[in-house]
């Protein structure tokens, strides 16, 4: 699942592949990588990272009528939790990265969760939403730090013939947390309390610090770093149509999945939550697979196809989602639809942008967190507006204009014939 990216350049949850830029000569201290086997204890530790990252953010999705209700806030309002830390993530993850550029790569990632073990420990134990809010946007800057450095780290404890894989090791936290992490906070939401699911985070985090300083080799920062400027890449063909689509398809994933607990809820499901979210969850593992084998050849039918599905499971869940099976069935098929989406939206970046994709990646990235910011504002403004049957019916109204920019990029940005550029 390639992606052409810089190796500190700040990348989107899914950024799998190397480029040349990435493998400028860079000094690493010694012993060096074997040149025949991937250093795996440092690359599960890395994959932990992308865990602890992805769930953090994600995680108030199958909690929030318990957070809403002990914080003394609407649903709405306890949907901002996602959305300020996206905000944080969007705000900071291009100037973090230049600002720490030269910084040795292990006290980078040491520092970064850290941050998340203090923002998840402030988050469980405060009763004020004001300090939740602040603890979940400096959630958000620590994940800004994690995603300018992780995967290109990732590609710097490898051999060179097999840093495409070390990415694909560490990144399998993105469908790990989405599978198994947001089920199982919710499940300990609804068993013990919403806390209890922050708290575990904390003890995970704390046992990963751990972890990172006695396996994982450190790398040296760059002294510098150029590249196209983002306004360049803009330019090139392809490029605005792939970032477009990358901003609408996930504001309109990001209002469905972060008021999910809430529209089960409404349905009189709210006891199935972590039931659902496993469903979407494996059904995005087996997408991201499929993905994986069929990129190469067939990017353009993936992304058309991956559109298509969630727009039925969101039509699904705004028409029929009265009985339960059909909601496990959109579930199935949202998930189906969504989880080689970010895959397909960075090598299709990439692979537009050319000698740009440095760029062209930063900006993907930026905007998906703004993506997220906006979709959670955005979700909170329409419950309070119309009731949780918006969530889906927005969602499908949103999926039109992407199906449409995807179908007329046939030039360029999704392309019928895919030529890649790493």
């Amino acid at each position: 699942m390639p992606a052409t990216t810089h190796a500190d350049t700040p990348e989107a949850p899914g950024t799998l592949g190397t480029s040349e830029a990435s493998r400028e000569a860079a000094p690493q201290d010694t012993p060096g990588p074997s040149a025949d086997r991937l250093p795996l204890p440092a690359l599960l530790a890395l994959a932990t990272a992308v865990f602890v990252t992805s769930l953090t953010e994600t995680l108030p999705a199958g909690l929030l009528p318990a957070m809403s209700s002990d914080l003394g806030v609407g649903e709405s309002a306890a949907g901002q939790t996602v959305t300020v830390y996206a905000l944080g993530t969007a705000l900071t993850a291009i100037p973090l990265a230049a600002a720490t550029a030269r910084w040795p790569r292990k006290r980078l990632l040491l520092a970064s969760m850290a941050g998340f073990a203090a923002a998840n420990t402030v988050t469980a134990l405060s009763s004020a939403y004001t300090l939740t809010m602040v603890a979940r946007f400096v959630a958000g800057i620590a994940a800004g730090l994690a995603w300018a450095l992780l995967a290109g780290y990732a590609r710097r404890l490898a051999p060179r013939h097999l840093e495409g894989r070390a990415v694909a090791v560490a990144m399998t936290g993105i469908p790990l947390a989405l599978s198994l992490g947001v089920p199982a906070g919710t499940f300990l939401g609804q068993a013990v309390n919403w806390q209890t699911a922050f708290l575990v985070m904390t003890g995970l985090t704390l046992l990963l610090l751990v972890w990172i300083a006695a396996l994982v080799p450190d790398r040296p920062g760059r002294e510098h770093s150029a590249g196209t400027p983002v306004r360049a890449a803009l330019r090139v063909p392809g490029v605005l149509p792939v970032l477009a689509v990358t901003l609408v398809f996930v504001l309109a994933h990001t209002i469905l999945y972060t008021y999910i607990a809430t529209l089960l809820d409404d349905l009189g499901l709210g006891d199935a939550t972590d039931t659902v979210l496993l469903v979407f969850g494996a059904a995005s593992l087996l997408s991201i697979w499929l993905v994986g084998a069929l990129i190469h050849r067939r990017l353009r039918t993936l992304m058309v196809a991956g559109t298509l599905l969630v727009a039925v499971a969101a039509t699904a869940l705004a028409l029929w989602a009265d009985s339960a099976s059909v909601v496990y069935a959109a579930a199935a098929l949202w998930g189906l639809g969504w989880g080689g989406v970010p895959t397909l939206l960075q090598t299709a970046a990439g692979d537009a942008a050319g000698d740009a994709a440095d760029a062209a990646q930063a900006a993907l990235v930026t905007l998906w967190n703004a993506a997220m910011a906006v979709g959670g504002m955005l979700g909170g403004l329409l419950f309070g507006l119309f009731g949780a049957g918006a969530f889906a019916w927005s969602a499908l109204v949103l999926l039109v204009p992407v199906l449409a920019v995807v179908l007329a990029a046939r030039t360029h940005g999704f392309p019928a014939r895919r030529t890649p550029t790493a």
